[in-house]
């Protein structure tokens, strides 16, 4: 008689978790700290990441293309930056995380480039 009780609680434990879940943050994704963007369900973060990229300066794209790979690269990148500093500003991290992938991505075609 335990067990179907013990097994309804835990299905609504599990229903009723997403709507315990901390809602995003009302405010612009630049104003975001690395918390808040801790606190995104971990299969949207590559989509906050990429909207985030695309979005440049003064509200327009920075670059007419993206690279979708280094989305998927970079994004572990950035939830590890953020995970050590939960203060720090999500957007300056997402900065610096490009700017070292951009790096090694050029050092790696000038290794190809002198391969040839």
């Amino acid at each position: 008689m335990k067990s179907p009780s013990i097994a309804f609680a835990v299905a609504f434990a599990l229903a009723s978790a997403p709507a315990l879940a901390a809602p995003p943050p009302k405010k612009p994704l630049t104003q975001w700290t690395c918390e808040e963007f801790l606190a995104v369900d971990d299969t949207f973060k590559p989509k906050v990441v990429y909207w985030a990229t695309a979005y440049g300066k003064g509200g327009k794209p920075e670059s007419a293309t993206i690279d979708v790979d280094g989305i998927e690269t970079v994004t572990p990148q950035i939830v590890d930056a953020c995970v050590k500093v939960k203060t720090q500003s999500f957007w300056q991290v997402l900065k610096n995380e490009w700017t070292k992938f951009e790096a090694v991505a050029k050092k790696d075609v000038k290794k190809v480039e002198k391969a040839m």
